[in-house]
């Protein structure tokens, strides 16, 4: 198959090739039917201008599978052999299985009933029989393997055991009757289960449904099937409307980004400055509402009256001021006069000081005389 592909690829580079702007269109052909979905852009199909036509020419040897058609034949006909060989095991898987399902329900029924000797004898018989031709069947297996047979036995030995040919010929003719007796309950139990309403029908009506059932189940069959086409067809469809809106959202967050930097960027300088201006006057607006406020409160603070009352008050404070200003400099006229008369004036100082300090302390002394006396 791979030098069959490499042949295909050959023949189509040397063919001749679709135009650019054909790709989408063909390639949408192939991907709907033959191909997986491919998430290609319109972009990825102009920078590679053959690969849509390569992709067609790969459908032409291939079906939905991916599998080229001659291998899809084989594959067919082989699965037509598999469902074949599968439909001959169900009908004999079946009919032990019933075969089994009526043994046990006669062990059932031994326990609850007394059987009649008749259909003790078919059971047993049945049994005996099914077993044998059990054990023959695994002694046979062995004997094709080449190994010893099992416990020692031999096909002769197995033989012995076998009913009585009378016995087998009256079990065998009423066998059919059996299985179809159990087939028949099987299908109206599949059928109730199916049908819940048809449980109270009468069995022709049943019958009637059931010869019926296998198409209602196939067609039912066909419908899930149909339905499960078409979900994965949504599916692809789904994929490659994502990948198509992912490119768009792509696209378009490139050319927000490209007018953000072409346009926002240019203007970023003029609106700057108009933020600026703004926010100037706004501050401007601010500290001439504070400074209302702040007259406000003095004018609602300070009335007439008190207005007139602060003013005497400041007066007077300053005509204190200014006798005190005037003393002051009264005393730094003497001060500047004594500095004159320079060291003998504070010798002077400095002896007058001590004596007025020792009459001072003579007085204390003559007081403290006279407390005594007395």
């Amino acid at each position: 198959m791979s030098v069959f592909l490499a042949c295909s690829f050959l023949q189509m580079a040397s063919g001749d090739f679709c135009l650019p702007g054909e790709g989408m269109e063909v390639l949408q052909q192939v991907c709907s039917k033959q191909l997986p979905p491919c998430n290609l852009s319109e972009e990825d199909l102009l920078q590679n201008p053959y690969f849509s036509k390569l992709l067609l020419g790969l459908s032409q040897h291939m079906d939905e599978s991916g599998l080229s058609l001659t291998l899809a034949k084989e594959q067919a006909q082989a699965w037509k052999e598999v469902r074949l060989h599968k439909t001959t095991w169900l009908r004999s898987e079946i009919l032990q299985r019933v075969i089994q399902e009526l043994l046990v329900d006669y062990y059932v029924k031994t326990q609850d009933t007394n059987l009649t000797s008749e259909d003790k004898k078919f059971h047993e018989t049945l049994e005996q029989r099914l077993l044998v031709t059990e054990l023959t069947q695994l002694l046979g297996a062995s004997q094709e393997r080449e190994m010893p047979p099992l416990l020692g036995l031999e096909k002769t030995d197995l033989l012995e055991l076998m009913p009585p040919s009378e016995d087998f010929m009256w079990m065998r003719s009423r066998l059919p009757l059996e299985v179809e007796e159990q087939l028949k309950k099987k299908c109206f139990t599949l059928l109730c289960y199916h049908d819940p309403n048809s449980d109270s029908d009468s069995e022709t009506l049943k019958a009637a449904k059931v010869w019926k059932l296998a198409e209602v189940l196939v067609s039912e069959k066909q419908q899930c099937q149909d339905a499960k086409s078409q979900q994965k067809e949504q599916m692809v469809l789904l994929e490659k409307k994502s990948a198509t809106y992912s490119q768009v959202l792509l696209r378009c967050l490139a050319l927000l980004q490209r007018l953000l930097q072409e346009h926002r960027l240019k203007t970023q300088s003029e609106l700057d400055r108009i933020n600026a201006q703004y926010l100037e006057i706004k501050c401007s607006a601010m500290i001439l509402k504070l400074r209302m406020e702040e007259l406000k409160i003095l004018s609602d603070t300070y009335t007439a009256k008190k207005v007139e009352v602060h003013r005497l008050i400041r007066d007077r404070l300053e005509g204190a001021i200014r006798l005190q200003e005037q003393d002051m400099e009264k005393s730094q006229q003497v001060l500047s006069t004594y500095e004159v008369l320079g060291e003998e004036f504070d010798r002077l100082v400095k002896e007058y000081t001590q004596l007025k300090q020792a009459a001072e302390n003579k007085r204390w002394a003559l007081q403290e005389f006279n407390k005594a006396c007395r």
